[in-house]
């Protein structure tokens, strides 16, 4: 067979990208953004048909893209000029442009070149009969290959089997064939120098960042693929590579999918602004809850186009709701308040509020938000719609630490596990939109896409699983992105782990654990409440409550009278009001004096240089 230069491919050959893919999902729109990146020719077969060939995620199957396949090539059997590459689309993302693709087919010198994987299915049985391979990997993955058209449908036309019949059988029979192999000139991809398969090589798969662009690299064969197939359980690692290839990225600011369409709001009256339904989860006690509330009558939205429900499940937080209510009740028409009383548990308050939003058409978004979260950006609303996604998180972390609301990987198991860019994230060091596989406390989901392809979900309802668990893996198996951005400063989120309500004034209680907004809370307190905490942080010392500091400061023996024993030195009543400053025990070991007679206030501050 004839080895044609890269020059003659580009010059003189054609070449054709065709996938199969039945209806539009969010990895159909990552592939086809890929496509338009790079300027590729394609041909999509069967969007609008039904699938009939079967549960491939979990089984075999796949025929039914075979059949489509075989029909397509018919009208391109004779062109002798043309490479036809045939690609999944769910699951798959090219890395780089068509000049680079036939470069690297011209050098197979073969016909046909199918990718290649570690795992012989879906027939083990099968295994030994494959061709040894000393470097690389062995067997035949038939989610991408690419070939010339004459050869291209010379196999494929062998097809008589059923829709449901497993499409990568069919293909490995036909490779495994000897004389088949050698009358097609068919090969496999061992090195990844096309077609990248993620299932079982993660580990040997990275980033490499040039300066315009990102690229997968395989550092087992030092190469760099064309096309990325994310197939087996390695979907989400292929949304992870997704943030980056084929994106722009720069090593000032990372930038995760930085290209896509926005939402432009601009110009549109209250009235054509898209309903959102808000949903407020009060599900335990958490500080500063007053203040969580107001930032909601402070939404920069139309509040026209607002509808409130809050689920309030703690006894204690019913005096501020009702505080809130009362002052904003006419910004929110119609609204929905579920008490303690009602006893409903938080999955089924979950759902509750989402089914309001299923059942109106007008509906335009869902906006779910936990008491924990501390909104300080007015313009949340108008910025998450214009990021035009079915689901999407801003980006919020604890004051000073990496604990945040969304994760940049899963283990295994289906829970935690951190990415690589996980800390650059949360840090702002890389910036942009990023696919991620799960969000929780606050974020916006399309109403659309609650009244399609969410419809038939129980999405805080799954067994043994939290509900914002199992709201990710609902949304998750039903291929639906989700999406946290970081591209704006949204708030924090509050730490309620300490919080103690049996307190007089718990909110004060919250100083170390959330230091940022208990300087703006401090402004509201009272006069007094504001000296004793200025005591507080003077004395540097916590107590259990406010009724045991003023019990220790009558109890404390000693301090209002100071002996120093190394010196021999006696302090004895120092002025009122005044304080009496001395090194530690090191140099100045010392004991007090007891009181005589009368009542005697005292503070008592360690300073640690």
């Amino acid at each position: 067979h004839t080895r044609f230069t890269h020059g003659y491919l580009l010059n003189h050959h054609h070449l054709l990208v065709i996938t199969a893919a039945t209806e539009v999902t969010d990895g159909y729109l990552r592939f086809m953004r890929t496509i338009r990146q790079f300027n590729y020719t394609v041909q999509v077969l069967g969007l609008g048909e039904e699938w009939k060939g079967g549960d491939v995620a979990r089984t075999v199957g796949g025929g039914q893209k075979v059949r489509w396949l075989k029909k397509e090539l018919e009208k391109h059997k004779d062109k002798q000029n043309m490479v036809i590459m045939f690609v999944d689309s769910y699951d798959v993302i090219l890395a780089s442009g068509p000049e680079e693709l036939l470069r690297k087919f011209s050098r197979f010198s073969h016909r046909v070149v199918f990718s290649a994987e570690g795992f012989c299915w879906p027939d083990q049985r099968l295994a030994s009969k494959y061709p040894v391979v000393h470097h690389g990997k062995r067997y035949l993955n038939s989610g991408g290959f690419i070939g010339y058209a004459s050869e291209v449908h010379a196999v494929v036309k062998q097809w008589k089997y059923k829709d449901d019949d497993d499409d990568q059988l069919f293909y490995t029979r036909i490779y495994l064939d000897k004389e088949q192999r050698v009358k097609f000139s068919i090969t496999l991809d061992h090195k990844s120098h096309i077609f990248q398969n993620l299932n079982g090589a993660m580990e040997e798969v990275v980033l490499k960042f040039e300066k315009s662009r990102v690229r997968a690299r395989n550092v087992a064969y030092d190469t760099l693929p064309v096309v990325i197939h994310g197939n087996g359980p390695t979907k989400l690692q292929l949304n992870y590579l997704g943030n980056y290839v084929p994106t722009a990225w720069t090593y000032e600011h990372g930038c995760g999918i930085c290209d896509d369409d926005l939402l432009d709001l601009n110009g549109l009256s209250d009235e054509e602004m898209p309903l959102v339904h808000i949903a407020v989860f009060i599900e335990q006690p958490t500080p500063f809850l007053e203040e969580f509330l107001e930032r909601l009558a402070t939404l920069n939205y139309p509040h026209t186009r607002l509808r409130l429900f809050i689920h309030n499940n703690v006894v204690y937080h019913e005096q501020h709701v009702e505080r809130f209510w009362t002052r904003h009740r006419s910004l929110f028409p119609g609204a929905r308040i579920v008490g303690p009383e009602e006893n409903l548990k938080q999955d089924q308050a979950r759902n509750m509020a989402v089914e309001a939003c299923k059942k109106d058409v007008s509906c335009g978004y869902f906006f779910s938000i936990d008491s924990d979260v501390a909104l300080t950006n007015p313009d949340i609303l108008w910025i998450l719609i214009e990021e035009n996604k079915a689901v999407i998180a801003p980006m919020l972390s604890r004051h000073g630490k990496l604990w945040s609301n969304f994760w940049g990987a899963l283990s295994p198991e289906g829970f935690y596990s951190r990415s690589e860019d996980y800390i650059d994230i949360v840090q702002s060091k890389r910036v942009g939109l990023w696919n991620v596989p799960y969000v929780t406390q606050v974020y916006l989901i399309r109403g659309e896409t609650l009244r399609s392809r969410l419809a038939p979900v129980s999405l805080y309802q799954q067994e043994g699983m939290d509900p914002d668990m199992s709201f990710c893996k609902s949304v998750r198996e039903q291929g639906i992105f989700m999406f946290v951005s970081n591209r704006d400063e949204f708030g924090r989120l509050i730490s309620s782990t300490n919080y103690n309500i049996s307190r007089l004034h718990p909110d004060m209680w919250q100083i170390f654990d959330n230091p940022v907004v208990r300087d703006s809370h401090v402004k509201h307190m009272s006069a007094e409440t504001q000296a004793l905490l200025s005591l507080f942080l003077s004395g540097g010392m916590i107590f259990t409550s406010l009724q045991n500091i003023s019990h220790l400061l009558r109890k404390c023996p000693h301090l209002d009278s100071c002996r120093f024993l190394r010196y021999d030195c006696t302090v004895e009543s120092p002025r009122k009001g005044w304080s009496f400053m001395h090194p530690g025990r090191l140099t100045h070991y010392h004991e007090g004096l007891p009181v005589t007679q009368g009542t005697r206030y005292i503070m008592v501050s360690f300073v640690d240089p």
